[in-house]
């Protein structure tokens, strides 16, 4: 195995296979707006059904995470980068994340789901925590990742644990969001993602745990850094071996609830746990199988020219696929089930990764990449 290659080369590969991996998901969802086509003959119907439980199997809450992971150590990259120099590099990541939530509501208006803005408000909690050791760097994120929210949920159903309970408060958002996702003007559609929409996202994230997991992923993440842990296959080969057991009980429970033996006001919080949980330690999983392969199988640097330019390709992706399937645009959602959606989303990854590497190879950066960057350092004689 040659661990010689550069820690940033499987880093820029393995975003460049989480972008892909979302515009998978993406596309077979569209792009947030769930839509079962009519007509479609039962063998089709069987086939999108096994290609979605799949891809939500293999993606679904992790590559997200994996997105999360990478933040992490990108912060801790450049908070080493000025340490080193001896500067202090947090003043000017708070600013960084104020970019980033300017491109992440932009990206909303296409996309509610966009994961840009919610990622720019959770990154501040690395600032506090840039400075602390790695002992109460682990702790702080191992709390967050118990997800102590949910606890709460769990013991407040303790007394009545087979109450009714109401629908989550964030499936009325978007249900309103499917009237004009199928109707709407262009301008109608993008004034409901930054309202009604953006609402929508922020309460399922926090009904589902993620404003708990992601800062945790951040911090745990920042950890890996300070190891170089991308740089050693022996902690992967570990990781891959634990996570692997981890996930298999965690898994059991999510899919058969009913073994939890309780009533459906504890269910529900506990489930929100167990998800969580099982989705981190399949994102370590895929995590641990890539950077293996990685250092063995070189053909995966074809993920790295996306990785190099995933604040381009995400906003790109939002742009082009909510014009594919919404009604203002190409009304798509209409025909296509998971099957065909797929292949639309395989084909924009392709142009995506195509476009990259032609971008790449007269650029040092992507195009939002290069904005993000001058702006980060405006007023700064020394740039990184």
């Amino acid at each position: 195995m040659n661990t010689t290659t550069s820690r940033l080369d499987v880093i820029d590969a393995l975003r460049g296979f989480a972008i892909v991996s979302i515009m998978l998901l993406h596309n077979i969802e569209h792009f947030d707006f769930y839509f079962s086509p009519t007509g479609l003959p039962a063998w089709l119907q069987a086939v999108d059904k096994v290609i979605w439980d799949s891809l939500f199997f293999l993606f679904g809450g992790k590559s997200y995470a994996i997105f999360a992971l990478l933040f992490g150590v990108t912060f801790y990259l450049q908070y080493h980068n000025r340490e080193v120099r001896g500067e202090d590099f947090r003043a000017r990541f708070a600013w960084r994340l104020v970019l980033l939530l300017a491109f992440g509501v932009i990206n909303s208006m296409f996309y509610h789901g966009d994961i840009l803005s919610i990622y720019a408000v959770l990154g501040f909690a690395l600032i506090p925590v840039a400075r602390l050791g790695n002992r109460w760097v682990l702790i702080i994120a191992l709390l967050l990742l118990l997800q102590p929210y949910a606890w709460w949920e769990v013991i407040q159903a303790l007394p009545n644990p087979d109450e009714k309970l109401p629908n989550p408060a964030s499936w009325a958002y978007f249900g309103r969001a499917n009237d004009y996702f199928a109707h709407g003007s262009a301008f109608q559609v993008w004034a409901g993602n930054l309202t009604n929409g953006k609402i929508g996202a922020v309460r399922w994230s926090w009904e589902n745990g993620r404003l708990f997991q992601i800062p945790a992923l951040f911090m745990l993440g920042m950890l890996a850094g300070r190891k170089g842990l991308f740089s050693d296959p022996l902690f992967w080969r570990r990781a891959l071996i634990v996570s692997a057991l981890l996930f298999i009980p965690f898994y059991m429970l999510k899919s058969w609830p009913e073994l939890l033996g309780v009533g459906a006001a504890l269910r529900r919080p506990l489930l929100v746990i167990i998800t969580s949980w099982a989705n981190v330690a399949f994102m370590v999983v895929l995590v641990s199988v890539f950077v293996l392969l990685f250092y063995k199988q070189r053909w995966l640097a074809i993920f790295s020219p996306l990785g190099r330019m995933s604040l381009t390709s995400y906003v790109v992706q939002s742009v082009i696929g909510t014009s594919i399937y919404y009604g203002f645009g190409l009304g798509m959602y209409q025909y296509t089930g998971a099957s065909f959606a797929l292949a639309i989303g395989i084909l924009l990854a392709v142009a995506q990764q195509r476009f990259s590497v032609w971008w790449l190879a007269r650029h040092p950066q992507g195009p939002l990449e290069t904005v993000w960057h001058k702006l980060t350092w405006l007023g700064s004689r020394a740039k990184s």
